[in-house]
């Protein structure tokens, strides 16, 4: 465990392996524990840095200092303290969002850019968004963080052979500070790319799963709208594909990386 001081707060992260630099980040509510079956996959050839986005996990909880933008200044902190020029981003969930921030605001620092399961603009995905933003408020407000986190675990791996993914993301969820994540939530929901997406020439690879929370097609749009952007899509995995899908997402991003993809 390694504490990184930023942007006026800690940030804990862990750093494994020697190579062209690899940052994954991790999704709403969650820790750098999403990344632990690509830690020690891609550590055999990459230098892999894995950390814990403000509120999260064992980075500072700060009481209102939230929103993408705070989180991807942490991020371009983070690589300048480490003396790091260029990385491949890997962004999951809430962590895409921050990587597609990164890659609109400091191009300079991408080697490449990993989307899993995210999107450019969650202030504007229509129907999907706002019933997500009221029916999360509501259900935080009324039933509390404990009752969303078996929610959200559940509808991440409700297979019977998935117990053990489902109890541990629950934990882990359930242990997030309540005001950070209520913060967190609001802020992500309140971000967007807009035109600035037209802008980014960084390589991208979009990796969907099949049964996310938004269809495939809501990631064919976007990945039209980029440059240089390619998708692809595992079958049999919902939201949580880094870790319901490992090695089929490894596989992908590793293929990504060596320019066959």
């Amino acid at each position: 465990m390694l504490k990184i001081h930023v942007n006026d707060i800690e940030l804990d992260y862990e750093d494994h392996g020697a190579g062209a630099v690899l940052l994954f980040l991790h999704g709403l509510g969650s820790t750098k524990k999403d990344w632990d079956a690509q830690v020690p996959f891609f550590s055999k050839t990459h230098r892999v840095i894995t950390v814990d986005l403000r509120g999260h996990g064992n980075s500072t909880k700060p009481q209102d200092a939230y929103s993408v933008e705070l989180m991807t200044e942490d991020v371009k902190q983070l690589l300048d303290q480490l003396n790091i020029k260029k990385a491949t981003l890997v962004g999951f969930s809430m962590g895409g969002a921050v990587a597609f921030e990164m890659a609109a605001q400091h191009p300079d620092y991408l080697e490449n850019l990993v989307i899993v399961n995210s999107g450019p603009d969650f202030n504007d995905m229509g129907k999907i968004g706002e019933e997500l933003l009221e029916n999360r408020t509501e259900f935080l407000e009324t039933k509390g963080l404990a009752a969303l986190a078996k929610e959200i675990s559940f509808n991440m791996f409700p297979e019977d052979h998935q117990i053990e993914l489902r109890n541990e993301f629950e934990i882990r969820c359930k242990n997030n500070d309540y005001n950070a994540y209520y913060k967190s939530f609001v802020t992500l929901m309140a971000w967007g790319l807009g035109d600035r997406i037209k802008d980014i020439k960084t390589r991208t690879l979009v990796v969907g799963s099949d049964m996310d929370y938004t269809p495939v097609s809501f990631k064919e749009d976007y990945v039209n709208t980029l440059q240089n952007a390619t998708l692809v899509v595992i079958k049999n995995s919902r939201h949580g594909v880094v870790i319901d899908q490992p090695e089929a997402f490894n596989m992908e991003l590793r293929k990504f990386l060596n320019h066959d993809g």
